[in-house]
């Protein structure tokens, strides 16, 4: 296990969010566990609201890109900005991670993506429990690809939801919830980052009653669950049976990974926006062909309607507008892909 410290904690205004200038008791000792960017504007809220987080842990370093560089997740370069101790367990399970866990004498541990199951042993050590911040309405959408999941099924709301941890995946009672609206153009990456802002707010709205007492979590509707699964790299390979509004639907599902991907002259390559349209240019569609849309946009024969296309790239390029791919690669037009 890795930890970092760089002394006192000296908090400054990244910009992060914008909350109410209303200043909090420190009294209680919060541990804050996460991982990625999406996770900062919720320890930037607790911190900007002054609350007393007394270390943070995110997953360990890693090892990554050609030149095997080390990645280190946002979390931690963003704790240590702040003087904040880090801790980097490949595990909670482990006796000597919980005992160091159990040294803290935290109050509360508040979870935002953080990666890492929480054992019984853990979720036990915080005498006002562990607050996990989960980006769908629960209990629909539980697991590790709620937003993905939620734009691939068309939903046209989702939300983010508080919860006191249990032992189960996304089980707890729910201490909190707000909806928010999915747009037509709304990617994971867009709509995760807008549900973990809304989350920040959400979290530090409602803490002071939750430590206090005064908050009644209700237990979710188990029968109105819905599980969701890890995505693989192959979810990303498009099947041109499909239809275009389920294609479409993938492009945006799966940004920023695995990505919605076809093949072309034996090369990868990319759909990165694209839109459906119903015409009806071939009565008995070719799937997976190519067709010319006006002088800007290309399309894509589906099962049922048309996949405009409006930026792609062909592996090992850089992205580029259907029009200019199409300028540089005119036999392209009358394809047939996959």
């Amino acid at each position: 296990m890795k930890v970092s410290s760089v002394g006192k904690a000296q908090i400054s205004d990244l910009g992060l969010i914008r909350l109410d200038s209303h200043v909090t008791s420190a009294f209680d000792r919060v541990v804050f566990m996460g991982t990625p960017a999406f996770a900062l504007p919720v320890m930037s809220a607790l911190l900007k609201s002054n609350y007393n987080v007394v270390a943070v842990y995110s997953q360990p370093d890693k090892v990554a890109g050609r030149g095997n560089k080390v990645s280190v997740p946002p979390v931690k370069e963003y704790a240590i900005r702040h003087g904040l101790s880090v801790f980097q367990p490949d595990s909670l399970r482990s006796q000597s991670v919980q005992e160091q866990l159990m040294s803290l004498s935290p109050d509360l541990i508040v979870v935002a993506a953080y990666g890492l199951i929480l054992p019984k042993t853990v979720l036990d050590v915080p005498v006002k429990g562990c607050l996990n911040l989960h980006p769908s309405l629960l209990p629909k959408y539980r697991g590790p690809t709620p937003v993905a999941s939620a734009i691939l099924n068309g939903e046209s709301i989702t939300g983010v939801t508080i919860i006191t941890m249990d032992e189960g995946m996304d089980t707890g009672p729910i201490v909190a919830t707000k909806n928010v609206p999915i747009e037509f153009d709304e990617t994971s990456f867009t709509l995760t980052t807008k549900l973990f802002e809304l989350g920040a707010e959400l979290l530090v709205s409602v803490l002071p009653d939750w430590l206090n007492g005064s908050v009644s979590p209700r237990e979710q509707d188990s029968s109105a669950a819905v599980c969701t699964r890890k995505f693989v790299k192959e979810d990303g390979y498009i099947d041109w049976s499909r239809s275009a509004v389920q294609i479409e639907r993938s492009v945006r599902a799966f940004q920023p990974w695995p990505g919605c991907y076809t093949r072309w002259n034996g090369k990868l390559v990319k759909i990165l926006d694209s839109s459906v349209t119903d015409s009806e240019i071939m009565k008995e569609p070719n799937l997976g062909v190519v067709l010319a849309m006006g002088s800007d946009d290309i399309g894509i024969s589906t099962s049922s309607g048309i996949l405009e296309v409006h930026q792609l790239q062909v592996e090992g390029k850089r992205p580029v507008d259907s029009r200019e791919f199409i300028l540089g690669n005119p036999c392209f037009i009358g394809a047939k892909l996959g």
